[in-house]
């Protein structure tokens, strides 16, 4: 009779805190990284350049690219689903270009000014980690391109790839 009842009080306790999944990669990589030193340890030279610093990869040189394996593409800072395979396109850019994100509230839009252009900067809304830009001259049916570097990116496939 005593274990139900410890049972049903660890399950009260954690849906009275909100959570529904315990995904413990992302909680072990989201309560870490609380400085930029620790972002250093947690991520690679390059990553920590582009993803907290706005560094840009150089164009046509990032792992997904050309990419076509079917699955999601993840923040590489905390986890974070970002884009599916299912709206990745040729932009001809030389970077990933998705035409929209799984979860609009997974982006963050900040207006980008540096370098003399007028740009909109993205980045992860769960970390704040800079992923890249979106610029409106992409497909239907949003007619937006969001140009992201491949190092801000990690891939869980389904091991199926697209047709090309």
């Amino acid at each position: 009779m005593r274990i139900p009842l410890i049972i049903f009080l660890i399950l009260y306790t954690f849906i009275l805190s909100g959570q529904t999944t315990i995904d413990t990669t992302m909680q072990k990589k989201s309560n870490r990284a609380s400085d930029e030193q620790e972002w250093k340890n947690i991520l690679t030279p390059e990553q920590y350049e582009v993803m907290r610093k706005c560094a840009t990869e150089p164009p046509f040189t990032g792992k997904y690219y050309q990419h076509k394996e079917q699955g999601t593409y993840h923040c590489a800072a905390c986890g974070a689903v970002l884009f599916s395979s299912d709206t990745k396109y040729d932009s001809g850019s030389g970077w990933p270009s998705f035409y929209k994100a799984v979860n609009p509230e997974a982006i963050t839009e900040i207006p980008d000014d540096r370098y003399g252009m007028r740009r909109i900067e993205i980045k992860c809304a769960a970390c704040g980690s800079h992923l890249g830009h979106v610029f409106p001259d992409g497909p239907q049916p949003t007619g937006l391109r969001y140009c992201v570097n491949s190092v801000s990116l990690e891939f869980t496939g389904n091991g199926h790839k697209e047709n090309d």
